[in-house]
């Protein structure tokens, strides 16, 4: 075990809350889970599957300092207060205050995009790089961004919906109510609604497709159509290549607004690999705002997986339990104590 002291993180999405025990180095210890209350349920519902999750992990005592949350939704800049989260029943939810009447440690709330990118600068592909940002593909579009060494949150804690930026003029409707989101183009549910349509207008092309879910296109999924591009499957080797150009697009536009070092690409879609980020990668250059007189960012898969976001909270909750100084109300990690203690960005 990393020097250090340990702390709890638990991750909480729409179908799950898992939880662990985390070391220094980033290391889970310990992991439980359980399911999502549905969303229609009240919020104390939520809290009570968070604090028997806590106290399970909790039993064997071995020094755990505090207990960080990372939540899917909107997260106020007080990092105490859940302002919104589409799965949940939270509306201007007050965690930390109603949790921290419940478990006697030290609680730190943060969206969930947060905290995974927080554990991949710390932990995973993000080692070194202290301009950072990640683009997480899933149902939609997440992300996060680390700027020197620090979570940039925004004025409000809203930072990092990239999925909502517009980058097609009135284009697909997106769920948020706006047309032409990112997340419509490049995401997984882009990725399965373009298959579904060619599936149920009869095209030839999608035979394979077809045989993988026995002619049924609603339970086609996008790891299928990952396996199929994996195995060699024209068109859904066409499919990942279309979705990685616009994740380049999108990713373009971020680098003309933040210049980062590096974007980290994680979620669902991208255990597509390269199939996915070459061509990122290569409509990332095209479209990059002084391309051939500028450093291009380095674009590179996650590492930690679906860990991040556990991780991530758990070590924002154990630097700040440490006594850390944050700077300018953000997270530039300046030692104060051993060499074990996190660098500065």
């Amino acid at each position: 075990m990393a020097d250090g002291p340990l702390a709890i993180g638990v991750d909480i999405g729409g179908t799950k809350v898992a939880a662990g025990v985390v070391d220094a180095s980033g290391a889970v210890l310990r992991r439980t889970r359980r399911d999502t209350p549905h969303r229609s349920t009240s919020p104390r519902v939520v809290e009570d599957t968070i604090v028997s999750a806590v106290e399970e992990l909790l039993e064997q005592d071995d020094g755990v300092v505090a207990v960080g949350i990372g939540a899917a939704g909107f997260v106020a800049a007080d990092r105490a207060t859940v302002v919104f989260a589409p799965h949940l029943s939270w509306r201007n939810e007050p965690l930390r205050q109603a949790l921290g009447g419940r478990l006697e440690l030290p609680i730190f709330i943060d969206n969930d995009a947060n905290a995974a990118v927080w554990a991949e600068y710390r932990f995973g592909a993000g080692r070194g790089e202290s301009q950072l940002v990640m683009v997480n593909l899933g149902t939609g579009i997440g992300g996060g961004i680390v700027l020197d060494g620090r979570v940039l949150r925004g004025r409000f804690g809203i930072a990092g919906e990239f999925g909502h930026m517009q980058v097609v003029p009135d284009g697909i409707r997106c769920e948020c109510g706006n047309r032409g989101c990112w997340e419509q183009y490049a995401s997984g549910n882009a990725l399965v609604r373009e298959a579904r349509a060619l599936m149920s207008a009869g095209s030839p092309v999608v035979s394979d497709l077809f045989d993988r879910v026995g002619g049924k296109p609603e339970d086609l999924t996008g790891p299928l159509v990952t396996e199929a591009a994996r195995d060699g499957d024209p068109l859904a080797r066409e499919l990942l290549s279309e979705i990685g150009r616009w994740l380049g697009v999108g990713m373009a536009d971020l680098a003309a607004a933040l210049d980062p070092g590096t974007f980290v690409v994680g979620g669902g879609v991208s255990a597509a690999g390269e199939l996915l980020l070459e061509p990122a990668r290569q409509a990332f250059r095209r479209q990059l705002t002084g391309r051939g007189y500028r450093p291009e960012a380095n674009i590179v898969a996650a590492e930690l997986g679906n860990e991040a976001g556990m991780v991530g909270a758990a070590d924002l909750a154990r630097v700040g339990a440490a006594d850390l100084a944050w700077a300018d109300a953000g997270d530039r990690l300046v030692p104060r104590r051993t060499p074990a203690d996190p660098p500065a960005g």
